[in-house]
């Protein structure tokens, strides 16, 4: 047999395998993948997949009708099961590993109220109020699903979380007018990234950004939600319709037990300092008129309430008794700056009139009676998540001390 015609069989073989596998790893947390800047090779990559299979194909077809026969059997034996291995691949790269069909989304999500609801109450839920409707997605589910695309009020949502960034994110679903359908392609620096149906664009759950594809440099519509426990939910929202468990999905919520509960710092037995900022050490996050903050979690735990400035605007941020739901709010009443301090009772109060305000930002009672902060928009997440798509944030951690970024990065 001569060398050229083993060179097709290989040929074949490389094609029909390699492209796969690669981009199966680039797009999937396996090590070293999620750091290389490989988001547009994987975007045209997988467009090109198919088509360098079916050529691979098309050589190894040719090798088997016109050489195969001349093999010795040893040699026959080997290709046969170099093929079967390349089979074997198919299911590695497009099912194993592959995000749309590791994580589902919902076909029907179901909902119900608070008094047919059957999640727990000390669930972390995300929140979205539209047009007098409030709808609650327990993040339990909504890690697993990744994304759930639904209406609040008769608006259209697309409701994210990203679990290897520890993230949340609520999403117009229209883009250029036209209300997408969002596919989970899988994840590029360790975030998942989505895909609309009209365009192929591929975008960041973390920002809403087009990274690569037609509308690339374009941003989804950000809309606002709040995350926190059910209980504090329906006490702002006794109305609320809660997303109930996918019975489809059991196994996949149980992989998520206590995913909300305890952070990656604490099961580390290695680490005696379970004050050391690590990769994925949590974190609240603003973006205050383009200017990034970031507040040490563990530190806001205990500290509770915060007053600070961003960008020139006063700024709360709390953590609720219940040491899980949290708040950011605009402090500004009046054209005045208030700052906030716990009474006895765990109730919000300003320094300057005394009055006393609810976790919901309203004030109850005192001089300022009838008054609401404004919210901003605040995000849980993973300190290596938040540096890395916000890489001129600053960060707060502990005792009033802000540190720059780069100082962080000598830390870490």
């Amino acid at each position: 047999m001569k060398w050229n015609s083993a060179k097709i069989f290989w040929i074949g073989i490389v094609l029909l395998v390699i492209p796969g596998l690669a981009h199966a790893y680039l797009l999937m947390p396996f090590p070293g993948s999620q750091d290389l800047n490989a988001i547009t090779v994987c975007y045209y990559l997988e467009k090109v997949v198919m088509p360098l299979r079916l050529i691979g194909l098309l050589f190894i077809v040719w090798y088997l009708f016109k050489y195969y026969a001349k093999n010795a059997f040893r040699q026959k034996i080997v290709k046969a099961s170099v093929f079967v291995l390349c089979v074997g691949s198919f299911y590695i790269t497009d099912y194993m590993y592959k995000a749309e069909t590791m994580f589902k989304e919902t076909e029907k999500p179901g909902f119900a109220n608070g008094l047919s609801n059957r999640v727990p109450l000390n669930y972390l839920v995300i929140g979205v109020v539209n047009n007098g409707v409030a709808k609650a997605y327990p993040l339990i589910y909504l890690g697993y699903h990744h994304k759930v695309q639904d209406e609040v009020g008769n608006k259209p949502v697309l409701v994210t979380y990203c679990t290897i960034c520890r993230t949340g994110r609520v999403y117009s679903p229209m883009v250029d007018g036209v209300r997408q359908n969002f596919r989970l392609v899988g994840a590029r620096h360790y975030n998942a990234i989505i895909e609309d149906e009209s365009t192929k664009t591929w975008w960041y759950q973390a920002t809403g950004n087009a990274a690569v594809g037609k509308l690339k440099g374009k941003q989804l519509t950000e809309l606002p939600y709040e995350q926190l426990t059910l209980s504090s939910w329906l006490q702002k929202h006794p109305e609320t319709l809660i997303l109930q468990p996918d019975k489809l999905y059991t196994t996949d919520y149980a992989d998520l037990k206590n995913y909300d509960r305890v952070q990656a710092i604490d099961k580390d037995s290695t680490l005696k300092n379970k004050d050391s900022l690590i990769r994925k050490s949590w974190v609240i996050g603003v973006i205050i008129n383009g200017q990034a903050k970031a507040y040490n979690w563990r530190h806001m735990h205990i500290k509770r309430v915060l007053n600070d400035e961003v960008n020139h605007i006063p700024l709360l941020i709390g953590i609720e008794k219940d040491s899980l739901s949290y708040h950011a709010w605009n402090t500004l009443v009046k054209g005045k700056a208030l700052h906030f301090k716990l009474d006895t009772n765990g109730m919000l109060t300003d320094d300057e009139t005394a009055s006393v305000w609810d976790w919901d930002g309203l004030c109850i009672a005192g001089p300022q009676k009838g008054e609401r902060l404004t919210k901003v928009q605040a995000y849980q997440e993973y300190w290596h998540s938040w540096k890395h798509f916000h890489p001129k944030t600053t960060f707060w951690k502990g005792e009033n001390v802000t540190e720059q970024t780069a100082f962080l990065d000598m830390l870490l």
